[in-house]
């Protein structure tokens, strides 16, 4: 699978809220994947063979840090984003995987789980967050950052067996508090600067310790697996186009970013194994 045009026909299909053409879906049932952040809810559809067939987004605070705070807002969004894509796909979605930020407390995996399953949907497992990019990456040696809204969590895979799984609450919400303060703004006004290309290169100058601070997370974890040479950074708090530099040199290691970074981690969830 190529992943840099996978993820741009997923983005594509969100975009256009479209969906793949029916007569190049494979033959098998259709798999979902419900990632719940912190900032934005994303729900991947994908065929047998785990191609993109449709998606939807939704800017959300449902979620804080993996942690359901509103839990019947989660429910509705969930079921109408998915009421939605069954609209366009024209048939039912009944199975969906979901994912959680690594060392998620476990009544916190429930509630996420329960989420899933209270939108109607038979939940098909609970992976967690990086582990489910790698999946998707095709990723078998090396560490996977998901940086999120809420956390920045760190895998470190050898031969495709998780080896390490760690997260910490310093995400994107922490890049849009630092703006706020130090510009004076609302949180709102904030938000809506930083998501704002236009004015990406100034607020990536006053976001960056931020950045700095995921860099230590990571570099306090990757300091037990020196064989480690290459990072591979996901989740849409890594959008800014520094970012990946700045990880690179504050790590030491070489970093690899992929295309849409924000949608690695819902198609890694959606392609759970069908059970036997």
């Amino acid at each position: 699978m190529n992943t840099e045009l996978t993820l741009r026909e997923f983005a594509g299909l969100i975009r256009f809220r479209s969906t793949a053409p029916v007569e190049q879906w494979a033959d098998g049932p259709l798999k979902v994947g419900v990632d719940l952040g912190t900032a934005n809810l994303v729900l991947s559809v994908l065929d047998a063979q785990n191609r993109p067939v449709a998606g939807i987004t939704h800017r959300s605070s449902v979620v804080r840090d993996g942690i359901v705070v509103d839990y019947m807002g989660a429910v509705h969004a969930v079921r109408n984003m998915k009421e939605e894509l069954e609209a366009r796909l024209g048939r039912p979605l009944t199975r969906a995987a979901a994912a959680i930020p690594p060392g998620i407390h476990p009544g916190s995996s429930k509630a996420i789980g329960n989420v899933v399953e209270a939108a109607d949907f038979e939940l098909a497992e609970i992976v967690d967050e990086p582990t489910a990019a790698a999946r998707f990456l095709g990723l078998r040696d090396g560490a996977v950052v998901d940086v999120g809204g809420g956390t920045t969590g760190i895998s470190v895979l050898r031969g495709g067996e998780v080896l390490a799984s760690f997260d910490e609450a310093t995400g994107g919400t922490h890049m849009t508090l630092v703006l706020a303060g130090a510009k004076r703004i609302s949180f709102a006004e904030a938000e809506a600067e930083k998501l704002d290309s236009d004015s990406e290169r100034d607020v990536f100058a006053l976001v960056r310790p931020v950045v700095d601070k995921m860099a230590s997370i990571v570099n306090s974890v990757l300091v037990d697996y020196p064989e480690i040479i290459t990072i591979h950074v996901v989740g849409g708090a890594c959008a800014f186009s520094e970012f990946k530099d700045v990880f690179a040199n504050q790590t030491g290691k070489q970093v690899v970013k992929p295309a849409e970074p924000l949608l690695v981690t819902p198609l890694g969830i959606a392609m759970y194994p069908e059970a036997a």
